[in-house]
C-alpha cells in the first residue's frame, strides 16, 4: 500500500469487514465442486487453501477503502477510474504473496466495486442488497462498450476480451453493469431462505453455489471448457437440485459426486465463487447476523 494515509470511517471499515467475512467463509465452505477448500485443491494444481489465506489477507484492507472511496465520492460515474488504481496495487500485493498465481484477481474486482457501491449506498442511507446492486450498476454504465466493444484486433487479448468475441459472454462486466443480476435473481434470496429455514453457513453456502452454477454463464468454466461444458455443468448441478440439493441426505450424496465430476472434468467455477462471497458480504452489510445454530451446524 502506498503512504497516503486513508482516515477510515466506522462506515468503511464495516462493509470492509463483511467483504473480507464472505471471501473467507467462501473458501471455508465444501463440498464445493472443483473449488478450493479446506480438504481440497478442486480443478487447481497451483493453489491451495494457504494460497487463499495468503492472498484475502493482502487484499482485505483495501476493501474499506474502496468503501471511503465510495462514501467520500460526489460524482458516481467518476469513481470507477479512481478505484482501479488502487486495484492494482492489490493485485501486486497479493501476487507477491503467491508467487504470482492469480488466486483472487475476480473477487478483488467485483468485492472492490461492490464495496465503493455499498458506501455510495450508505450515503443514500440505505445499505441493502438492492440499493447497493443499484449503485454497482451506476459505478460501471457502459463499462460493456467502453472495454469490450472497443477491442482492437492488434491488442493482447485476456480470457475475457477472448470470450466475448467468440461468443458474445460479457462476463463479471455484463454482470456489474447489469447490477448482479445473478445475485439479485440467485444468490441472495437462495442463500436468505436457506438460512432462515436453520440450515447452517457451510451449507447454505453450497446449496447457493449449487443454484449458481445451473444458472450462470461462468467464463471461468467457459475458459476452461468451453459452451458444451458449461452446459455439462449447468444440467449436473440441476440434477443434484431435482435431489434437493444440501436440503435432503440424496442431494448431499449428489453434491459430494458432483465434486468428483468437476475435478474430472477439470471445471473449477471461479466466477460463481466470486459472487458466493459477495452474497455473503451483501448479506453481512446490510447488518444481518448468524445465529449460533447456523454457525455450528
Amino acid at each position: 500500500m502506498n503512504e497516503k494515509q486513508w482516515s477510515l470511517s466506522k462506515e468503511a471499515l464495516t462493509i470492509g469487514q463483511a467483504m473480507t467475512a464472505g471471501i473467507l467463509l467462501e473458501v471455508s465452505c465444501e463440498p464445493s465442486p472443483g473449488l478450493v477448500s479446506p480438504n481440497s485443491v478442486g480443478a487447481h494444481k497451483d493453489m491451495n487453501l494457504i494460497s487463499f489465506l495468503l492472498s484475502s489477507a493482502a487484499i482485505a484492507p483495501y476493501f474499506s477503502i474502496f468503501a471511503e472511496m465510495g462514501l467520500d465520492c460526489k460524482v458516481e460515474s467518476q469513481l470507477l477510474p479512481k478505484l482501479r488504481p488502487l486495484g492494482i496495487e492489490a493485485e501486486k500485493e497479493f501476487l507477491s504473496l503467491t508467487d504470482q498465481v492469480n488466486t483472487q484477481r475476480g473477487i478483488l474486482f467485483l468485492g472492490g466495486i461492490v464495496a465503493a457501491a455499498a458506501g455510495l449506498a450508505t450515503n443514500a442511507g440505505e445499505r441493502s442488497m438492492e440499493k447497493i446492486c443499484e449503485k454497482v450498476s451506476v459505478i460501471c454504465e457502459g463499462m460493456i462498450k467502453k472495454e469490450l466493444d472497443a477491442i482492437r484486433e492488434d491488442k493482447e487479448r485476456t480470457n475475457g476480451e477472448n470470450l466475448y468475441i467468440s461468443h458474445g459472454l460479457t462476463g463479471i462486466r455484463g454482470e456489474v453493469e447489469k447490477g448482479l443480476p445473478s445475485i439479485k435473481n440467485i444468490g441472495y434470496p437462495v442463500f436468505q431462505d436457506a438460512i432462515n429455514s436453520g440450515m447452517s453457513v457451510n451449507d447454505a453456502m453450497v446449496h447457493t453455489l449449487l443454484h449458481l452454477f445451473s444458472q450462470v454463464e461462468d467464463t471461468t468454466v467457459v475458459s476452461r471448457v468451453g459452451m458444451e461444458g458449461l452446459q455439462k455443468c449447468r444440467e449436473q448441478a440441476l440434477r443434484v437440485i431435482e435431489k434437493g440439493g444440501m436440503e435432503s441426505k440424496e442431494g448431499r450424496q449428489a453434491m459430494t459426486e458432483l465434486d468428483t465430476y468437476f475435478i474430472n472434468q477439470n471445471i473449477s467455477p471461479g466466477g460463481c465463487a466470486d459472487l458466493l462471497a459477495v452474497t455473503v458480504a451483501i448479506y453481512l452489510m446490510e447488518g444481518c447476523f448468524f445465529k449460533l445454530e447456523n454457525i455450528l451446524g
